[in-house]
């Protein structure tokens, strides 16, 4: 072990100040990104391509042909499979779960039925959450702890339960500005069917016009 992790930081080449546990297994051929770490018990299976500054916690599988975008953090007890891709800036909590055949079985082969999930720049997916294959998480969407998301996700949208619907929309740093219509941001400007939403943590703001929510300004 301790020589092929050797031989894989040279293989590495122009990739600068990777970290790669000696407990964790890299095939070959893989690409990692400058900076990115990976830690104990990982396994990153062939073809598979992670971007700068990631981390990769714990206990995690990922790939094989699979992308992992820049400053994603893959948190303990994550698979990554094929048919799966993150985009830059990615949470997956502790745990989470994603597939990619939607009627398995154990006694008949499937591999030619895979569905692509996509999950989108700065998207955040809790612990326990499992995301069915098949769909698209929007970008910095919030997906809460043990939700089962069994439909495309809107951009900024926060969905819980099982199965996962909105409940609510979410600022780009994450804070909560509607949650099950009561609006949790800072109202400046009030038309029939139109708000313009002020998030006090980061100074952004948002639009949320028949039940569509997107961004004026963004200060991050």
């Amino acid at each position: 072990m301790k020589n092929h992790i050797l031989w894989l930081r040279k293989s590495l080449g122009k990739s600068k100040n990777v970290f790669i546990h000696s407990s964790a297994y890299i095939d070959e051929p893989v690409e990692v990104g400058e900076g990115t770490k990976i830690w104990h018990f990982s396994h990153i299976l062939p073809n598979t391509k992670i971007g700068n500054n990631c981390i990769i916690g714990q206990n995690c599988m990922i790939g094989p042909d699979v992308k992992i975008g820049n400053r994603c953090k893959i948190q303990n007890n994550v698979s990554v499979y094929k048919g799966v891709e993150l985009e830059n800036d990615v949470f997956c909590g502790p745990s989470m779960v994603f597939t990619n055949v939607l009627t398995p079985r154990a006694f008949i082969e499937r591999k030619h039925e895979f569905k692509k999930t996509l999950v989108k720049k700065g998207a955040t997916i809790g612990a326990n959450a499992t995301i069915v294959c098949g769909n698209t998480i929007g970008k910095y969407a919030m997906i809460g702890a043990g939700a089962v998301v069994v439909s495309d996700v809107e951009d900024y949208a926060l969905y819980t339960g099982v199965p996962a619907k909105r409940v609510g929309w979410v600022c780009k740093c994450g804070v909560i500005l509607v949650h099950k219509n009561k609006i949790k941001g800072s109202i400046i400007k009030k038309g029939t069917n139109k708000l313009e939403i002020y998030c006090t943590n980061c100074e952004s703001i948002y639009i949320l016009e028949d039940n569509i929510f997107y961004p004026l300004e963004e200060k991050i």
